[in-house]
């Protein structure tokens, strides 16, 4: 998605540190976690403050960090119960002998075994210590409690160690717990759309239809725009398991099926509440509308009366809704149209750049066959440059299935993104 944030910014990570040595990797960690844009919390055990300072991880992860399991501040705020339900997951690196066996045991007299029992979040651990301790039969004991609890042990690796034996316990590096944590989230991104839709959990706004520019309290500037493009596409958003919230000018079209609709009038209407949605949450927005260009620059209070042969109204320019919402800081993945009689292709690329668009599609209104009050379209489909996708020619087909095609298009995107940005 283009945000500016990255895919795994809405996804929560509690980093739990435990005693030893390792905990100087934990530090790195939290880098790397930041980095793929995950948001870090941190909780820390008395052992773990004995080997690194709260204050360098509340400094990495831009968080307070947690240490006590009753703490007046703290439960002022984020208490040890919303603490674990904030948690998408909880990662104990390094996992110490000694929590693991509180783990076992059900014990929950610190902040760290109480999330651990608290939280519906998966829990992993990854074991740091001694190799003997490793191989002692109680941790191995209480690591095979913690798998059958459903726990995820991430194996530790053998090498020289801080007491200089050398064998099993060393914590996995950094970087390589990172892409393990990115990895889990992205296969589990893929699973939600294989099994609930290409748009599984996406918030989607549509802008659909014309927009009328008042002259004055009877008549108005408009266009022979129907809706049945942007209504079809909303239909198909929602089929692939996403929230949509469609912006429709005035058109007299059903409301698709568990689609949210927002009546709107004029270009302006339609911006100011485009803009709201924005504010209340939109991951994707498809501006399908034929938004007037220009509006009337005086609108008359009352009816203009029949005065001579000509009447003469002075215009002034929209604003360019696509490309206002596409110049803001958190910006949604943005699909624009073009409806042109000429230069079709060419002026729709023009556009993409132009508006900062991260795909177009465009069709030729002047064919009879495809135009506005057609229930058939014919589009072609480009893709930003980041996206190193070719183009897609939607060849001739009903609306709803140029609509489905457009969807598959998007989740393309989204996906090759993605794909770019965990590499």
């Amino acid at each position: 998605m283009s945000f500016d944030l990255s895919v795994f910014s809405n996804k929560n990570i509690i980093l739990a540190v435990t005693g030893g040595i390792a905990a100087y990797k934990s530090a790195i960690l939290v880098r790397r976690l930041k980095d793929y844009g995950f948001n870090v919390r941190v909780v820390m055990t008395k052992g773990a403050q004995a080997f690194i300072t709260p204050l360098t991880f509340q400094a990495l992860s831009g968080n307070s960090v947690h240490t006590e399991l009753l703490d007046t501040e703290a439960e002022a705020g984020m208490g040890h119960i919303e603490l674990a339900r904030w948690a998408d997951l909880i990662l104990v690196a390094p996992a110490s002998c000694d929590t693991i066996a509180k783990f076992a045991a059900g014990l929950a007299d610190d902040l760290l075994s109480t999330l651990y029992l608290a939280t519906k979040a998966p829990v992993w651990a990854a074991p740091a210590m001694n190799q003997q301790m490793w191989a002692a039969k109680a941790t191995q004991r209480n690591l095979n409690t913690l798998v059958e609890d459903g726990v995820h042990v991430i194996m530790p690796e053998a090498g020289s160690q801080a007491c200089g034996d050398v064998g099993l316990g060393r914590m996995p590096e950094p970087e390589d717990l990172a892409e393990q944590v990115k990895n889990y989230f992205h296969q589990a991104q893929r699973a939600i759309a294989e099994k609930f839709g290409l748009l599984a959990g996406k918030r989607v706004v549509i802008t659909a239809g014309p927009t009328r520019e008042a002259i004055d309290p009877v008549r108005y500037i408009s266009n022979h725009s129907t809706g049945k493009m942007g209504f079809a596409i909303a239909a198909a958003c929602y089929s692939a398991g996403a929230k949509v919230t469609l912006l429709a000018g005035p058109v007299s079209l059903d409301t698709p099926n568990g689609v949210r609709r927002i009546n709107v009038s004029s270009a302006i209407k339609m911006l100011d509440e485009s803009m709201h949605q924005l504010e209340e949450g939109c991951d994707i927005f498809i501006a399908t509308a034929a938004v007037a260009d220009y509006r009337v620059a005086e609108v008359s209070e009352h009816k203009i009366k029949k005065a001579g042969d000509e009447l003469n109204v002075s215009l002034v320019k929209n604003p360019d809704i696509v490309a206002t919402i596409a110049q803001q800081e958190k910006r949604p993945f943005m699909v624009g149209f073009a409806a042109e009689t000429r230069n079709v292709e060419e002026y729709a690329a023009g556009k993409l750049v132009a508006k900062k668009l991260d795909m177009i599609a465009c069709n030729d209104v002047s064919r009879a066959d495809i135009g506005f009050a057609s229930d058939q379209n014919a589009m072609t489909v480009f893709f930003a440059e980041q996206y190193q996708m070719e183009k897609r020619d939607l060849e001739k087909a009903s609306k709803q299935d140029i609509a489905q095609q457009l969807v598959e298009a998007i989740h393309d995107a989204l996906h090759h993104e993605i794909e770019t940005k965990v590499k």
